[in-house]
């Protein structure tokens, strides 16, 4: 519905020509170009979301705040613009700061709004008071505070510019409650909305200078052992196309980053993937694009890098380039920069050639690894193992085709698993734990991604401990007819249960389960059919295929209980060291 066409509640009716806090802010919201809004309401934002709701803006209703950032951030990071996050104060505020802190650490572009208490009873201990500005600094990239109901408009319009300007992260905006009850005339709603809309700030592209690009162009040219790192910053800049161009007409191998698989397909001839150590280990100029070299990425130094990689680093943030210290760093966007990088190759190309030592040894690599691994995957284990049910579910996805669904993935064993064995064809349809490694995210990454790409069935691969952290969310799934099937891998607890020698169990506690179990053989397919969606309880290969097949072509709410062998996985899978 457009603004225009908004016929007001009896709250706002046309006789009194008066607009509310909360009719001011949804407007706001509409005009700037809002469409979704995630979060859990109650006092004193109920009204805002009811606003916003009859102005066209799709709210989903949450159970839990934390879960609602999560989503908000996910739809940030799909769609490019800010994920709108609405909470209650107080409490409600300390919930979402896991979405907008996940939000930060994942450079995606999320607002949190949330109503705070009366602004003349602050400090006085009133009801859900918190000083939630303070709260939400360390966690946020730009916070402000609405002091009178005139500043709405033009906070409103700060907190979405800031989201997705320059580095895209998490913006707060605190509107206390007697704000929200506020009025101004019809007319002078509408004028603040002008002004804000005029005053708003545009994105201005960082330019990289010819000279830098031309010295990246030379320094892969010259370069024995090239390779090129592509992150989920390059999936949000939407870089595909260019990145493609690039490997297939320089013949560069490249190696994704967990998010960023898809950009180009994981089949394609030239994905290092499969021979991640040795293309790391050795190339001597890696073109990072849209990567941070974090502990993802070892920080880009020995020993898991060669101490002579020379990096050239392609980021939109001055300070993460200045971070980093590359050999060359080019500042602006990911797919802006791959064009002139292109265009300067263009002129004079230069292909490795698939004979090429670097070339040959990458690819003998990757096909000696992905051959060794099906060969594991080649057999049915049962009580399955991690990987029998994993090639599975890659092989019915595979059969899918276009467009792909978007895969959300999270557990120890499980995502690490998946990542290695699910394929990724198309850009922007994996979801995982990314950057801060951050666990119960599945549910609302789901629920991002079926409003954010409604023409793609979304599945999620997760450990019982992983879709535990927001399981309730299910009945979110049925209550919106979301096609979501959510597939849990149920080896009865964190790791897989109870992983203690005998020396380990001793004190007075030593009858209560260890810290890592859960209930054996828990019945999750169950949560979901208390609310209406369907249930699958699977153990063997026959079983898995027709669950999967069932569900994947009703595009209906589905929860697949995957029974795996509680010894088949390893205490936090690759990072186990750290523990």
């Amino acid at each position: 519905m457009a603004d225009s066409d908004y016929q007001p509640s009896n709250s706002h009716d046309s006789q009194n020509a008066t607009v509310d806090g909360n009719l001011l802010a949804a407007k706001s919201l509409a005009r700037f170009g809002v469409s979704h809004m995630f979060g859990v309401v109650g006092i004193p934002v109920t009204s805002l979301a009811n606003s916003a709701v009859s102005l066209g803006i799709r709210f989903i209703a949450f159970h839990n705040e934390q879960s609602a950032g999560y989503a908000a951030s996910a739809y940030g990071y799909l769609t490019g613009k800010p994920g709108l996050l609405l909470t209650v104060s107080g409490p409600g505020c300390v919930h979402g700061l896991a979405g907008l802190s996940n939000a930060m650490a994942n450079t995606w572009p999320l607002v949190m709004i949330s109503g705070s208490c009366d602004q003349k009873d602050a400090g006085r201990g009133d009801f859900q008071e918190l000083d939630q500005i303070e709260a939400v600094k360390p966690f946020s990239k730009f916070s402000i505070k609405v002091r009178k109901i005139n500043e709405i408009p033009d906070c409103v319009a700060q907190v979405l510019d800031s989201a997705v300007l320059g580095r895209p992260g998490g913006c707060y905006l605190d509107i206390p409650s007697d704000v929200l009850h506020q009025t101004v005339s019809k007319s002078e709603a509408e004028g603040l909305i002008l002004a804000a809309e005029k005053s708003r700030k545009k994105e201005s592209v960082a330019r990289v200078e010819g000279f830098e690009i031309a010295k990246a162009v030379s320094m892969l040219r010259e370069a024995q052992r090239p390779l090129i790192v592509c992150g989920k910053g390059a999936a949000y800049a939407k870089a595909e196309n260019e990145l493609k161009k690039l490997v297939d007409s320089t013949g560069i191998p490249f190696l994704p980053t967990p998010m960023g698989k898809g950009l180009l397909p994981d089949t394609h001839e030239l994905a290092a993937t499969a021979a991640r150590s040795l293309a790391i280990g050795k190339c001597d100029v890696a073109l990072v694009v849209g990567a941070r070299l974090n502990w993802l990425l070892h920080f880009g130094e020995p020993p898991k890098w060669s101490k002579d990689v020379k990096f050239i680093l392609v980021d939109v943030s001055k300070e993460e380039i200045e971070l980093r210290k590359p050999h060359l760093g080019l500042v602006g966007d990911a797919t802006l920069v791959l064009e002139m990088i292109n265009k300067e190759i263009k002129d004079d190309p230069f292909c490795l050639g698939r004979s090429h030592l670097w070339v040959e040894a990458i690819t003998n690599k990757a096909k000696e690894n992905v051959a060794k691994m099906e060969a594991q995957l080649g057999k049915d284990v049962v009580p399955f193992n991690f990987l029998t049910p994993m090639r599975i579910i890659r092989d019915v996805i595979v059969g899918m085709g276009s467009p792909a669904p978007v895969l959300v993935s999270e557990g120890a064993n499980t995502m690490d698993v998946g990542r290695g064995v699910l394929l990724q064809t198309e850009p922007r349809t994996r979801l995982d734990a990314g950057t801060w490694g951050t666990m119960g995210v599945g549910l609302g990454y789901c629920i991002a991604a079926a409003v954010a790409s409604p023409d793609r069935l979304v599945v999620a691969v997760e450990g019982d401990s992983g879709f535990g952290f927001s399981a309730m969310e299910v009945e979110t799934l049925v209550r919106y007819q979301l096609p979501v099937v959510v597939i849990v891998f149920n080896n009865g607890g964190v790791y897989g249960g109870d992983r203690r020698s005998p020396e380990e169990i001793t004190g007075p506690y030593k009858e209560d389960p260890a810290p890592t179990s859960f209930v054996p053989c828990a019945a999750y397919h169950t949560l979901i059919e208390a609310f209406g969606g369907k249930g699958y309880l699977v153990g063997t290969p026959d079983e898995l295929k027709s669950a999967l097949t069932e569900s994947f072509s009703a595009r209906k709410p589905a929860v697949i209980n995957v029974t795996i062998d509680p010894y088949a996985g390893a205490e936090s899978g690759r990072l186990q060291h750290k523990n």
